[in-house]
């Protein structure tokens, strides 16, 4: 989502910006990962031929973090393909993704990215002009073309939501963003609340200067991001009773104790208040507020309205410090996955992930989550503690991801946000409080095997021309020594490797008699081999005889492409196919 913050100025068109296209990692897994995630399911990405046309064989989706873009700014995207440079309206790109791609759910090897579905806007104005009658719907402002101008001159600062009516994103912020607007509206603050139906309105979102939007999306991290991007990084809290009152009001808040602000710990505090846009800081040098919260000069502690009530920061005060303790005491110690609480937990600093499978319906949170209580408060900074209710339909993908069914709900799996999204699983499903302190502490010290994800090897597997493998009788087939075996690397969903199948039949065909061949196929989203990992489907790798040297198919994919790689001959291609086929990759 790009949420910016505009100012009135002299110009009243000012050009639209040309928004960064940054890079997805080049890793399968975290794709998958991001694809199972219920929110991930309505950002498509789009493919654009060099004449700007959108390609209609197209069937991605991305991540919502892949580009951000102001709705309906006019932007140039570069292909990645070529140097060619296109311009575009987003809310055109938008409208005519939603219209092809709406519900679709298929990734596969792309060659562009796109832009989130709705924007945010903060806008403060320096002028003053005549008041006029705004409709209102849940405390937030609902801004046209007719009041749009007077609003933002009007107010002070106005957080402006471009939101689209179909959009999921959209619909699931509403609550949140109304909540927003009321706790704001009770502080009698200056700043207001206001949303633009951008596919009714699509050029408002031009209008002023504006910054990027970087914080949450529940009531209390939007208010808390607001107050510090239009006041100052952390509250001067001069009374006990200034400080009751700001640590009533928030959930979470963290207070640094400083007479002298010159301090390098002081420094560190006001630093890491400036970069923590989520939780809001307050600062104090008033001798009651230290007797208050018995707290020492030089202290900073994390209140909150839930586990322990506080945490005060212990060893040097730095800056990278004192972020990694906030982001770690802020969470419950055992935090529920959802819509709210996922950006938390992905943008977090702590990259290794407990998550308990669990049934909520079936009492599952007090029979084995209340209890490893003590355990998360003992690796706190060193691993999530997350609960993934089974009974949400939403977390069905998140279920496939780790290769498990319903059936298999309660349980736990390990993993760790790395390149290549490694999973683990315990040895035994025993989840009490000292099975569970055994299974982290041994993935702490590196004891616990990578869990691979195999499916059961069919019976007929090796019935039909072309061989069906899964990941347990990988290592057996590809590796024999005394056969050449080529194996396609594929993804169910992949239009590509739809359009192969006819002509790997026919090699398969081909070969079938052959003593010295052998073609084989495996599904790579459901089979995980710890030597190989694929990031772009379809990807084929021939395993030769004798050694074993494993050499990738770079060819033409037709019938004579693959007869001539298979006996040796060098497949001469175009030197921008072999281009394509490479950076294609690394676009992933």
């Amino acid at each position: 989502m790009s949420l910016t913050v505009s100012a009135n100025s002299s110009d009243p068109t000012p050009t639209p910006s040309v928004p960064r296209i940054p890079r997805i990692p080049a890793s399968l897994a975290w794709r998958q990962w991001l694809k199972a995630l219920p929110f991930s399911t309505e950002l498509p990405l789009i493919n654009f031929s060099s004449a700007g046309s959108v390609d209609p064989t197209l069937e991605t989706v991305v991540p919502r973090s892949s580009v951000i873009c102001e709705a309906n700014s006019t932007f140039t995207l570069v292909l990645s393909l070529s140097s060619t440079r296109v311009q575009f309206s987003c809310v055109q790109f938008l409208e005519a993704t939603r219209a092809a791609f709406s519900n679709i759910f298929q990734p596969y090897r792309v060659t562009m990215r796109l832009l989130s579905v709705f924007g945010l806007v903060l806008a403060f104005a320096t002028v003053a002009l005549a008041e006029e009658e705004v409709k209102s719907e849940d405390g937030v402002l609902v801004l046209t073309k007719d009041n749009f101008d007077s609003v933002i001159a009007n107010n002070e600062f106005v957080l402006v939501e471009f939101y689209a009516p179909w959009c999921g994103h959209c619909k699931a912020l509403a609550p949140e963003y109304a909540k927003a607007a009321k706790v704001l509206a009770d502080k009698e603050s200056k700043i207001k609340l206001a949303k633009v139906d951008a596919t009714v309105e699509p050029e408002l979102a031009e209008n002023g200067s504006h910054v990027d939007y970087t914080g949450g999306r529940e009531q209390d991290t939007i208010v808390s991001w607001l107050e510090k991007k239009t006041g100052p990084a952390a509250k001067e809290l001069e009374t006990v009773e200034a400080a009751e009152e700001f640590l009533k009001e928030n959930n979470v808040a963290v207070v640094g104790f400083f007479k002298d602000r010159e301090s390098k710990e002081a420094k560190a505090f006001m630093s890491t208040a400036v970069a923590v846009d989520d939780y809001p800081f307050g600062v104090t040098s008033s001798e009651d507020v230290y007797a208050k919260y018995e707290a020492k000069c030089g202290s900073v502690i994390l209140f909150k309205h839930f586990d322990e009530g506080k945490a005060t920061f212990e060893g040097e005060a730095t800056e990278e410090a004192l972020k990694k303790f906030v982001t770690a005491q802020a969470l419950p110690l055992i935090v529920d996955f959802s819509h709210e609480t996922a950006q938390k937990i992905f943008g977090g600093e702590i990259k290794s992930h407990l998550l308990f499978f669990i049934s909520k319906e079936a009492g599952h949170l007090k029979e084995f989550v209340e209890p490893a209580k003590e355990v998360a408060k003992k690796f706190r900074e060193q691993i999530l503690f997350v609960t993934i209710d089974a009974d949400q339909e939403d977390h069905t993908r998140i279920l496939e991801f780790f290769g498990m069914k319903k059936d298999e709900v309660p349980s736990l799996r390990i993993i760790r946000l790395e390149e290549d999204m490694a999973k683990y699983k315990p040895p035994t499903n025993d989840l009490s409080a000292d099975k569970i302190l055994e299974f982290v502490q041994s993935f702490l010290d590196g004891k616990v095997k990578q869990h691979l994800l195999s499916q059961d090897l069919p019976e007929d597997w090796d019935k039909e021309p072309v061989k069906v493998l899964v990941a347990t009788k990988f290592d057996e087939v590809a590796f024999d020594k005394t056969k050449d075996v080529l194996v396609e690397f594929y993804a169910p969903w992949c239009g590509h490797c739809k359009q192969l199948v006819p002509i790997y039949d026919k090699l398969g065909e081909k070969y079938k008699d052959s003593d010295s061949v052998v073609i084989a196929k495996i599904d790579a989203t459901a089979n995980e081999l710890e030597h190989t990992k694929i990031s772009s489907f379809p990807t084929i790798y021939l395993y030769r005889k004798g050694d074993n040297e494993k050499v990738e198919f770079k060819g033409e994919r037709t019938l004579e492409g693959f007869v001539k790689f298979l006996e040796g001959e060098k497949d001469e291609q175009p030197e921008e196919e072999e281009k394509e086929d490479k950076q294609a990759k690394d676009e992933l």
